[in-house]
């Protein structure tokens, strides 16, 4: 089983990243994702989530309007388009597949907002 983000780097408060999580060695399309984020002393927090047919989506309430979730199960990719970045958008990213009651992370990516 492997989740591989990719996409992240740096970027300027008000720009965009798209990252992307291209899952292998399990049935992805039958799998809720998310993307979670986890700064430096700090819990890991929940960013965004859709269901395994992509119908249904959720947000923190801190990206909601920025930042969309998409999945697309023809390539077992989930998607992350951040738009109007903020400093505080700073930390790792990691994607996570769920299907009960099996759960997997990926090794996280940087996204760093910065003038």
């Amino acid at each position: 089983v492997q989740l591989v983000e990719s996409g992240g780097g740096l970027v300027q408060p008000g720009g965009s990243l798209r990252l992307s999580c291209a899952a292998s060695g399990f049935t992805f399309s039958r799998y809720t994702m998310y993307w979670f984020r986890q700064a430096p002393g700090k819990e890991r927090e929940l960013v965004a989530s859709i269901s395994s047919d992509g119908a249904g989506t959720n947000y923190v309430d801190s990206v909601k309007g920025r930042f969309t979730i998409s999945r697309d199960n023809a390539k077992n990719t989930v998607y992350l388009q951040m738009n109007s970045l903020k400093p505080e958008d700073t930390t790792v990213y990691y994607c996570r597949a769920y299907d009960h009651p099996n759960a997997y992370w990926g090794q996280g990516i940087q996204v760093t907002v910065s003038s």
